[in-house]
């Protein structure tokens, strides 16, 4: 498992019963519904916007669609999954807060990971490069990056509450993937979150 899933997707299929029905969006290469699918007997489907991400998704055997979180959430039917998942994703899409709703909409629950902007290492390296920071999770330089809509975890926090979303659990992870414990000095010192929501 280890060998062909990120630290974040190895906390995300924890978190996932056997026998779930769950929607993985921006599910790149697949890995982690082909893990589910294949040792929790879990009812997987994708979205996935690259034409390659889909490929390697079709050569797995997975049931995969090439579609854009941004638009095409909206044709899913309330309810018709038990778990959503979106990983390392939410800071690339245009419309956050709308793609947000419709994962709780489409879900009983949504699975969102994302890395926090609010880690040491970055403010470090703002701090005195004064240049866009980057890091393994965050490696595109500032005019080709995908990451659109940077928070951190305490940003993701504020927005639930604003829009009174659930937050079920949350987990801070180091660079390791190790659970942080939370305390006043968490947002420095995680790297990456994972937040379980609800409506």
């Amino acid at each position: 498992m280890t060998k062909i899933l990120r630290n974040d997707l190895i906390k995300i299929s924890n978190l996932i019963q056997k026998n779930e029905k769950v929607l993985d969006v921006g599910c790149g290469d697949g890995n982690l519904i082909y893990y589910l699918s294949k040792n929790k007997n879990v009812n997987c489907r994708g979205i996935e916007i690259t034409l390659k991400g889909v490929g390697l998704c079709l050569e797995k055997g997975l049931s995969v669609v090439q579609g854009d979180a941004n638009f095409d959430l909206e044709d899913y039917p309330d309810n018709s999954f038990s778990t959503v998942i979106l990983s390392q994703t939410i800071q690339a899409m245009i419309y956050p807060d709308r793609v947000i709703e419709n994962l709780i909409r489409i879900g009983r629950r949504a699975i969102i990971s994302f890395p926090n902007f609010g880690f040491w290492k970055v403010r470090r390296d703002f701090l005195f490069s004064g240049k866009m920071p980057k890091n393994k999770i965050l490696p595109f330089e500032w005019y080709n990056t995908p990451n659109i809509h940077l928070c951190s975890y305490k940003d993701f926090l504020d927005f639930c509450v604003k829009k009174k979303i659930i937050v079920d659990k949350f987990f801070c992870l180091d660079e390791y993937g190790n659970d942080i414990k939370k305390n006043i000095f968490t947002n420095l010192f995680t790297f990456q979150v994972i937040f379980c929501v609800s409506k």
